[in-house]
This record gives structure tokens, sequence and C-alpha cells, in this order.
């Protein structure tokens, strides 16, 4: 039981997302959950989910706005400048007959202003390609997003079947404990009738105190455990939660394995999220070499203004149109790049590395499909194994039921010691642990396989 309560324990710590945040801070005294609700509190308040939801939130962002990469930049900019050295205006004559004249050189002012906007866009069939790319990212992060709340509720129902485990353990370990306690009292009634040895009463003594403990490590285990649960669902670690139970019978799965493995091949979260990553990967490979192999074409327009370099900016009006000298154009680019013909340039090496990296996914791909069906299958059996076992243990919990009750008797009248009852007892309380383990074995593995089949938890034995 110790090695159940670890696995249990580390899969809380993993499942919390060291810890989710919760918004209460008042005690809740009582709480009644079920498997479902459970899984809507976790889901709601696990931060990895928060994490995940947030970098969806930017992939749809990217997804929805793809297209302003058809919106022209515009940049509009002021320049002030001064020289180091005031110019000077070179002097001349103007020659007239008669009447030369003549210009003096004049020093021209320091400072310089002008203002510019420009406009540019860059054209090629590859932005429509890009917004494509764009689109298939988001929906792979959508597919991705619903992946992780499945294995989250995949985690989280399987803890729930755990804790229920640990509280029927708890009523066994208790009967236990009550039945011990009551041939305790028998034996001391023999004793002090004269029909058993004092003996057989310190030994029913000593096995009571002996199930203490381990009733209390139990107790400290289910408790620690029930802290970790709360905390993954958001609540305080002192909530009183009240789990609803679960079914625990075990029934044959009506499909064949064949048919399952088709199943699970095309709708397994973790296939669907490598498939839609796959074909992300492709739609931008589309556009890489769209890019690479096709001309772009750029339309670009400016316009620009420099004050009088002849007027001072700090005495002169610089709202008088005539003061500035204007200009601008109209530009029309088409060109090309041919760095990919040439295969030691960057653009070559990274087209290679993306053509590498989709087969490396394809082969993952194939890889997993095959893993998934060896799981489908081992899956099936184990399930298989557990129903047979299953209907072997209950005939042996019935058979250990009879023997304890016969045993019991006789020991009641004198005719059995304690050693006797007690071997019974501990023989009716392993046939139903190992039934009820069996049980919840099966319930987990059914949870797995629905995981597995894409199926939504709970539906499968409905088949």
């Amino acid at each position: 039981m110790n090695k159940i309560f670890k696995s249990i324990f580390l899969a809380a710590v993993f499942l919390s997302g060291f810890f989710p945040v919760y918004a209460q801070d008042h005690r809740i005294d009582s709480l009644q959950i079920n498997p479902q609700i459970a899984v809507d509190m976790a889901i709601r308040n696990n931060l990895n989910l928060e994490s995940a939801r947030a970098g969806l939130d930017i992939r749809r962002r990217r997804a929805d706005y793809a297209w302003n990469q058809l919106v022209p930049s515009v940049t509009v900019a002021g320049n002030l400048s001064r020289e180091n050295w005031a110019p000077v205006q070179q002097g001349m004559t103007i020659p007239i007959p008669g009447s030369p004249i003549v210009v003096p050189s004049t020093t021209l002012p320091q400072w310089r202003v002008n203002g510019a906007f420009s406009t540019s866009l860059d054209f090629s069939f590859a932005l429509f390609e890009g917004m494509r790319a764009a689109r298939h990212d988001y929906e792979a992060g959508l597919v991705s997003y619903d992946r992780a709340k499945l294995q989250m509720e995949q985690g989280v129902r399987k803890m729930y079947n755990s804790i229920l485990l640990l509280q029927a353990n708890r009523t066994l370990l208790s009967e236990s404990l009550e039945n011990t306690i009551r041939q305790a009292t028998i034996a001391e009634a023999n004793f002090r009738a004269g029909l058993a040895p004092r003996l057989t009463w310190l030994q029913a003594q000593v096995a009571v105190e002996n199930l203490r403990p381990t009733v209390s490590d139990l107790d400290n285990n289910l408790s620690s455990l029930m802290g970790n649960f709360a905390l993954l669902l958001g609540l305080p670690f002192d909530a009183v939660l009240e789990l609803e139970p679960v079914f625990h019978g075990v029934m044959e799965i009506p499909a064949d394995v064949a048919t399952l493995i088709s199943l699970a091949a095309s709708r397994k979260p973790d296939i669907q999220e490598l498939q839609a990553s796959i074909i992300a990967l492709h739609t931008q490979r589309r556009a890489t070499n769209i890019q690479l192999f096709t001309p772009f074409l750029r339309l670009g327009w400016n316009i620009s203004s420099l004050f009088n370099p002849q007027l001072d900016p700090f005495k002169d009006d610089l709202f008088t149109a005539d003061n500035w000298n204007k200009g601008g154009s109209f530009t029309l680019t088409l060109g090309m790049s041919f760095n990919v013909f040439l295969p030691f340039t960057r653009e070559a090496q990274q087209r290679r590395d993306m053509e590498a990296n989709i087969e490396i996914q394809n082969i993952r791909l194939a890889q997993m499909i095959r893993e998934t069906e060896l799981e489908i299958f081992t899956k099936i059996n184990s399930l298989e194994r557990i129903r047979t076992t299953a209907d072997v243990q209950r005939t042996a919990v019935n058979l250990a039921a009879e023997s304890y009750r016969l045993t019991e008797e006789a020991y009641r009248a004198g005719l059995q010691d304690f050693q006797s009852v007690r071997s019974a007892a501990l023989g009716l309380e392993q046939a139903r642990l190992q039934l009820l383990t069996q049980q919840f074995n099966y319930l987990n593995d059914l949870i797995d396989l629905e995981y597995a089949l894409g199926l939504p938890f709970g539906t499968l034995s409905s088949w």
C-alpha cells in the first residue's frame, strides 16, 4: 500500500502544475464532488493549462491578424541638424556691359530642418501562403490544447479512483480492526470462563494493537492525498471533500482489437496533435518555397520637404510654404533573390533543414501509430485479464467469507484457537482487497483506453 500511495502522491504533484492558483480564501466545510465536477474544477484552475491558454491566445491573434502583412509600412520623420562650420555661399560677378553686378559672399545659417513621409509595400504570393500557415498553426495549437485538457482529465479521473480505492481499503481495514477487537473480547470472555488460556487473550490484544498503527498510517496517507487533490482542484488544502462512488464492476468490451486499433490510429489525441503539426510544417514549407523561388514586387512612395538652406529656421517663418523646397518620388521595384540556388547559402540550408524536419516528424508519426497499436493490444489483454481475474476473485471472496464465519463460530465455542480465526480473517481481508484493486485497475485501464481511442471518458462501456 505504501508503494501505491507514493505513486499516487507523485502523480498528484505532477498534475497540480506546481501548484494551481485558487481564488478561495475561505475554508469549505464540505463539498460533494463527482469525477466530472473534479475534472471541470481542475481544468479551470490548473496553472499548466492556464499557460497553454495564454500560448493559444498568441496563436489566435497571429492567425486573426495575418492579413496585416498587406498593410504598407509608413514612416514619418523629421530632422533638425546643425553644421559644424557655417557654410559660405561664394560671391560672383555678373558681367553686364557697362555696369557689371558684383554679388558678395554670404554666410548661410548653420541649422537645417527637413521632414519626410514614406510608405512601402513588399508584395509576393508568399504572403497569402503565410496567412494560411498562421491559420494552420493556430489549428495545431487548438489540438495541442485539447490534448492537454484530455490528459488533465485522464489524470484527475485516475487520481479520483485511486482515492476511492484508498478509502475503500480504509473501510476494509476498519472492519478488520473491529473484528479483531471483537475477537479479543471473545478471547477475554473464554479466558475468564476457563475455555481458553491466557496466551490466547494476550495474542488477541497484540493483534489489536498491531493493527491500530496500520489504520493510523493509512489515515495520514489518505489525508495527505486528499489535501493534494484539493489543491489540484483549486481549493484550500484543508477543504473537506466527499467523493461520490463510481461503478466498480467489470464488463466485456464489445469490439474487436482491429477495430479499436483502427480507431486509435486516427483519433488518439497525441497522433492528432502530431498530424496537425505536420500540416502546419507543410504550409510553412510552401510559403518559404514561394518566397524563395518567385519574384517580389516592392511599391514605394515618399515625399520630403527641406527648409530653405539660405534661411534660418529659428528666425524665419517655418509656416510659409514658399520657404520649403519639396521633393519626392514613386518607385516600383521588381526583384528576386538567387541565393537559394547556391547550396552553401543560408537560404538553401534553411530550406534543407525544413525538409529534414518534416521527414523527422513523419517518422515520428509512423512510430507513434505503431506504438499505439501495441498499446491498444496490450490494454485490451490487460482488461480481459482483469475481467477474468475478478470473476475468479469474487468466488474467492465468497469462500473466504464463509470460511471466516465458520471459523469464528468455532472460535466462539472454544473449538478453534485464535491463530485460526485470525488467519481466516486475514484471508478474507486480502481476498476483498484484491477484488477491489482489480475493479479499480479495470477502471483506470478503461480510462487509458478511452484516451487512446479519442473517446469521451466514461462512454466506452456504453457501446
